[in-house]
């Protein structure tokens, strides 16, 4: 009998001793297209796509940052990938408009793989108890308010009683400052380097630093930029606790939970930095799970 891997309440085949992982995208993607998940991608048509940009400096940091997110609707789910500002191709949104699924799940743009299986996903398989998921308010208030709040959530997914030092995949500074108050040391990775709030080091190579840690905890980007799937690897091989963070690929992400990935912190659109008052991120796993 082969092993297996939960996925919310599907047991799908994990893969066998030996044999390299097909790409997370890859996998999930064809994971959908046989039916794993619900009707037929190439059934489904995007409604609605759009780009949200954003830059912010919270008051009291002394640093800021900017992103770009592509959204693609179906039905009610809303589904995203971050990506470096100016780096989708023009016509981009245009494109998507009115497309079958199943055809933008092979797009030549990476974003929009990623945000039409994760509107695919969201549709078929929403944020629910049935699919493992725990509601998490976040309060009305500025953005640093609910990044505060949205951090303490997530940190709260790691094993922290039993981690000395996280790598951080995708530098949030609140989320460093949650680590800083249990006493937990960090390893801050971006591609973009530079210094956090506390002018330490931002590593632009995590993978040098796996063996360093002992918990990972990387955001949904990952999934877009293709780092995600040496640092699921390594989860894999040596049973380190793997927690992510995802705007990008919130209805993707969870799919890996039991594969490597022991947490996740889902948040579809609208995002918090979106919206002053009250907003849901979505739990699933976690310590003591």
């Amino acid at each position: 009998m082969s092993a297996t891997t939960a996925i919310g309440p599907l047991v799908l085949p994990a893969p066998s001793a030996g044999i390299t992982a097909l790409p997370v995208l890859d996998l999930i993607t064809g994971r959908a297209r046989t039916g794993a998940y619900g009707p037929d991608p190439a059934t489904l048509r995007i409604a609605l796509a759009f780009s949200t940009v954003q830059a912010v400096r919270h008051p009291g940091r002394t640093r800021g940052y900017r992103n770009e997110v592509l959204s693609l609707r179906l039905g009610a789910a809303v589904g995203s990938c971050a990506v470096e500002p100016g780096e989708l191709p023009a016509d981009t949104v245009t494109d998507c408009v009115g497309a079958p699924v199943g055809e933008l799940l092979d797009h030549p743009v990476t974003a929009v793989r990623v945000a039409a299986l994760d509107a695919y996903l969201g549709h078929c398989r929403p944020h629910a108890p049935a699919y493992g998921a725990r509601r998490f308010g976040l309060p009305a208030g500025s953005s640093l308010v609910k990044s505060r709040v949205r951090a303490a959530a997530v940190v709260g997914l790691l094993p922290l009683a039993a981690v000395r030092r996280v790598l951080v995949v995708g530098v949030v500074n609140s989320l460093l400052e949650q680590l800083r108050s249990h006493g937990v040391e960090y390893r801050a990775c971006d591609l973009k380097g530079g210094t956090t709030e506390w002018d330490e080091p931002v590593h632009t190579d995590a993978l040098a630093h796996l063996d360093d840690c002992d918990a990972i905890l990387a955001s949904g980007m990952t999934l877009g930029n293709g780092s995600l799937d040496p640092l699921l690897d390594h989860a894999r091989a040596t049973g380190k606790p793997l927690v992510l963070f995802a705007q990008t690929g919130s209805s993707v992400l969870p799919q890996l939970l039991g594969d490597g990935v022991t947490a996740v912190s889902a948040e579809p659109f609208p995002f918090f930095w979106l919206d002053g008052g009250p907003t849901v991120i979505h739990l699933y796993g976690g310590a003591g799970r």
